[in-house]
């Protein structure tokens, strides 16, 4: 049977999996399987896959659960939902089969990360409960007396956050629950063994200790945390609620503790800078004594970066760091972005980091479990979607290689002729060389011509690279030349290259996004009179910057982008520090606003002549939706020809990965829709 291009409408066919877990034997892979429903949304349960494919559903209904986590013991899957209501509990199932039952008695409110202690006794949990007017009880009782929802009060600069809404003092606390007697049913004050309240923002990450009576948590040491340079550090916390602080750690953020298999040591990932709060410096692992003390930096010799995004829009970028212990405790797996590729790492407890893989691919690390030579992992192509595998080592050669397990989307991407991309490095300035690739329209027929679409990364501090991306691949289906780059400001490369732009975007990133430009214009395959240019966040950023320098470019598409740095800077919820990222803020002196204003593309829009199509969410908490209405107002101001399309709040900045379906599908249409009025 012939195949045939994909389209937009592919999306709700596709079969999605995430959060890979080994179980403790080491024979299954526990993951997440999402699915596009009926009515719209978005359906997640649990799976289980063995190493020989043989599958198994564990979770059904009509809520989706998250979160699925074996117990040490191997007894026992819990997980989260709201299946029985607006309030989110953790589940417990037995492993040896029956049904899912509530384990907490939380009241309504958000569950965070669940992590069950080593003896399988605990678990610990991050939870923030509901305000008490906009619970489901108080909108039922406001609706039956045709009152308002109550007004929003904020006493905290920390009061919204991009897919997560606003909300007013309610912030996550950590809370530890004894799993025994929760079971039999006692209540809440029972079996919560201490409920942590300490950072002023909420955040937490924490592990628990060997011997299951602590746990390492790092969260903000200072009143303000927005505001002041970050200084995250580790406490120990001991089941009677006690706390301490290990000295000697320096100042900077902190995530993803680790405590060694033997108690002496805890990992860490870190950043000592105290002026890079958007990371363009190389997160790196760190080793201190579990007793405090001067810690050890492991991955300083070599240029890699553990938080380093791979971005796709079938699949979570994984913007955190994955970093896990060997059960021998002789170092770390973590998850390493680089050239565009994802891999797994090792990095030693006596320093240095290797990669165990190699290959064309991006993986999504996930836990070693108990065995030394096997790690859970979902991997993908830009020719495959995410599948489950493991990624083990080979007993003849030593090497690691993953071994895809799952086949989810054979039946769908069977009847699709995919475009497979052609890798490319472009000469650029300071004797450098931009990184990308080329996907060639279906149906390619040398040596004609073809119209081409420049895509542009969000982030900045990310990466392009090697994985699938529905949205290119319905523009080569439409017969596009598709080219995406990761110039610099992009992760994978090397701090110099994303510190290049740190405070000054428009600059050597512009010299990069000129390099490729030019490129294409000399491509015997490209119509340098029939490009378009498009990027969403900042992508939107550098595209609203190249209408507002050159004319190359036949039309454009800017996605949730930025155009005024000086309302963004406190209009975002992260709002600019006056020391951080960013020199300047509005609120500042007037060599503040006019360095503001120099990053911003407004500031350049008298010229623009390029057709644009502007996209954004009105829920968007991350860039605000008046950065488009301010070039939509341009555009029209200026007479150039404009289209702005608002979509409603129940969509957020990452609305073109995670968004309703039928939004998504939309802006593929009214993307192809611009595309082919324009170039064609």
């Amino acid at each position: 049977m012939p195949k045939r291009p994909i389209r937009p409408t592919d999306l709700l066919r596709f079969i999605l999996v995430g959060d890979p877990q080994l179980s403790p034997s080491g024979d299954r892979v526990l993951f997440s399987r999402k699915t596009v429903t009926e009515k719209n949304s978005y359906l997640s349960h649990l799976w289980t896959v063995d190493l020989e494919g043989r599958q198994q559903q564990w979770t059904q209904g009509e809520k989706s659960v998250g979160q699925g986590r074996w117990s040490p013991d191997g007894n026992w899957i819990a997980f989260s939902s709201g299946r029985d209501g607006a309030a989110g509990q953790i589940y417990l199932i037995p492993t040896t089969g029956g049904e899912a039952k509530k384990l907490t008695s939380l009241p309504e409110g958000s569950v965070g990360e669940i992590q069950w202690s080593p003896d399988s006794s605990k678990i610990a949990l991050t939870f923030r409960p509901t305000a008490e007017g906009r619970t489901e009880k108080a909108k039922k009782e406001q609706q039956e007396k045709g009152l308002n929802a109550p007004p929003l009060v904020f006493d905290d600069i920390t009061y919204r956050l991009d897919g997560d809404g606003y909300f007013e003092g309610q912030r996550y606390e950590l809370q530890v629950i004894d799993v025994a007697k929760a079971q039999a049913g006692e209540g809440a004050e029972s079996y919560t063994v201490l409920t942590y309240r300490a950072d002023p923002q909420g955040e937490y990450s924490f592990d628990w200790s060997p011997n299951s009576q602590e746990l390492a948590v790092i969260h903000n040491s200072t009143k303000r945390p927005v505001v002041d340079p970050p200084n995250q550090q580790i406490y120990r916390l001991s089941m009677d609620g006690q706390a301490w602080k290990l000295e000697g750690l320096p100042k900077g953020s902190k995530s993803t503790p680790k405590w060694s298999p033997d108690g002496r040591w805890i990992a860490y990932a870190g950043d000592v800078d105290e002026n890079d709060p958007w990371g363009t410096r190389n997160t790196k692992a760190y080793l201190v004594s579990a007793e405090g003390g001067e810690p050890k930096d492991l991955t300083g010799a070599q240029d890699y970066d553990l938080g380093a995004a791979t971005l796709s829009d079938t699949r979570d970028a994984g913007f955190g760091v994955t970093m896990e212990w060997a059960p021998d405790g002789s170092g770390l797996f973590a998850q390493i972005g680089t050239f565009g590729e994802t891999q797994l790492g090792f990095i030693s407890k006596d320093g240095g980091l290797q990669l165990l893989t190699e290959g064309k691919h991006a993986l999504m690390v996930g836990n070693a479990g108990s065995s030394a030579r096997r790690i859970a992992a979902a991997y993908s192509t830009p020719s495959k979607l995410s599948e489950i595998a493991v990624i083990e080592t080979e007993i003849a050669t030593g090497r690691w290689v993953p071994k895809v397990l799952t086949d989810l989307n054979h039946d769908v991407l069977a009847e699709l002729e995919i475009a497979e991309p052609e890798e490319i490095r472009i000469p650029t300035t300071d004797g450098l060389e931009v990184h990308g690739w080329v996907l060639k329209p279906i149906g390619y027929i040398e040596p004609k011509r073809y119209p081409a679409v420049l895509q542009i990364h969000g982030g900045p501090h990310a990466q392009y690279g090697w994985t699938f991306f529905h949205e290119f691949q319905c523009q080569a289906a439409e017969g596009y030349v598709v080219v995406y780059t990761n110039p610099r400001g992009s992760k994978g490369y090397g701090e110099a290259w994303a510190k290049a732009i740190q405070g000054d975007w428009g600059n050597k990133d512009w010299e990069d996004v000129q390099a490729v430009t030019r490129w294409m214009q000399h491509q015997p395959f490209i119509h340098p009179g029939q490009m378009a240019v498009m990027g969403g966040s900042y992508g939107g950023f550098m595209t609203n910057w190249v209408i507002g320098h050159t004319h190359d470019y036949k039309c454009a598409i800017t996605d949730r982008c930025v155009s005024n740095m000086v309302s963004m800077a406190g209009n975002s919820d992260f709002p600019f520090n006056k020391d951080g990222y960013f020199k300047g803020v509005a609120w500042g002196d007037l060599d503040d606003i006019k360095e503001l204003w120099r990053q911003s593309p407004i500031a350049y829009f008298k010229d623009v002549k390029t057709p644009t199509l502007i996209i954004h969410s009105a829920g968007d908490l991350r860039c605000n939706i008046e950065q488009s209405e301010q070039v939509f107002t341009a555009l029209q101001m200026e007479g150039v020809e404009s289209r702005m399309v608002r979509y409603p709040d129940c969509t957020s900045h990452g609305m073109s990965r995670s968004g309703p379906p039928d939004m998504r599908l939309h802006r593929l249409g009214e993307i192809l829709g611009w595309l082919a009025k324009f170039l064609k």
